[in-house]
């Protein structure tokens, strides 16, 4: 093997490193400040769903310096294990609590 092999292993190895660290960092900000995590209640054109899979990479900068809300699929709560996966994008707000 080359120097130039060797060089271009190595920076492949930290790029792939570096995409698995701001993936994880994305899905930390989803938790903490939309309160989004995988089997989290949301509601989206008034129907409730639990959330399956999060897309952190629908996230973009915004002008504010934050991130956007990443798109999201899920399953409808009433039936969520007879039911197909529903993209309901980023259009989706976290289920309102009662405080009960």
């Amino acid at each position: 093997m080359d120097y130039g092999e060797s060089v271009q292993k190595v920076l492949l190895r930290k790029i792939r490193k570096a995409e698995q660290d701001l993936m994880q960092l994305k899905l930390d900000y989803c938790r903490f400040v939309f309160g989004l995590g995988q089997r989290t209640r949301v509601v989206s054109g008034g129907e409730t769903y639990l959330v399956l899979s999060v897309d952190v990479d629908s996230m973009v900068s915004t002008e504010e310096g934050e991130f956007s809300r990443p798109a999201v699929a899920g399953v409808p709560v009433d039936a969520p294990d007879q039911a197909e996966i529903v993209e309901l994008g980023s259009d989706w707000t976290l289920e309102q609590h009662n405080g009960n």
